[in-house]
């Protein structure tokens, strides 16, 4: 079985699409979480994964639509968050709202969550990448799942451990690696195995967007450096 991973698509539309184009054929796509957020379409990105079914966990900007917070001290998400919530309509919004905390694939063998296994919103950076991030059964040798997926860092990375693979396909709209184009991984989990992708998109063309919607300068100024 190949599940095409993504994440992190932050209502970029543009390189979602780039993305689904370059993605080699799969069996299963998954989303682990922050559809919304920072740029200019939530509405299409969503409907892009409501659409066609895709097992999608919440992430934190996701959570802010759907509950209203606010992002204390940091405007450029705020501004993504107030947009977002001014251009989902009820159908959107309530797909949001019902984002689960974690999904399970292949039998309980994948398990997708936003950020960390055991602690909300927090970072896992791949220098934090660890076998015991993976859940083990009651007697501590067998793990719960062979391929934890987490998104939230924007940094493409995977590790494979002897346990299974912990990895982070990386951000398809607004990577933080030092690397501006488009993220996403494919895992193999017959083999165990994950290849990372990266792909050009229109940034211009995204940037340009932006700023038509009013939406910060920084947003559209960090895609072109990938920080």
């Amino acid at each position: 079985m190949r599940i095409g991973v993504v994440s992190d698509i932050h209502s970029n539309l543009v390189a979602l699409e780039a993305v689904l184009a370059d993605m080699p054929a799969v069996d299963q796509l998954v989303c682990a979480g922050d559809v919304v957020g920072y740029n200019p379409w939530p509405a299409a990105c969503v409907d892009t994964l409501r659409e066609r079914g895709v097992p999608t966990v919440m992430g934190n900007h996701d959570r802010m639509v759907a509950t209203g917070q606010n992002f204390q001290g940091n405007g450029m998400a705020q501004a993504g968050i107030e947009h977002a919530v001014e251009e989902l309509h009820d159908v959107q919004r309530t797909w949001i709202e019902n984002r689960p905390a974690e999904q399970r694939l292949a039998d309980g063998r994948v398990r997708v969550i936003h950020d960390h296994p055991e602690f909300r919103d927090k970072y896992t950076y791949p220098d934090e990448f660890e076998p015991s991030l993976l859940g083990r059964g009651t007697d501590d040798d067998t793990p719960i799942e062979d391929v934890l997926i987490l998104g939230h860092t924007h940094v493409q990375h995977h590790e494979t451990y002897a346990a299974g693979i912990v990895m982070s396909p990386g951000s398809v709209g607004q990577p933080r690696d030092e690397d501006p184009r488009a993220a996403y991984a494919v895992v193999d989990v017959d083999d165990l195995s994950v290849t990372e992708h990266r792909v050009e998109y229109d940034i211009d063309a995204v940037q340009a967007a932006v700023s038509d919607a009013g939406l910060p300068a920084r947003t559209a100024d960090r895609l072109a450096s990938g920080r």
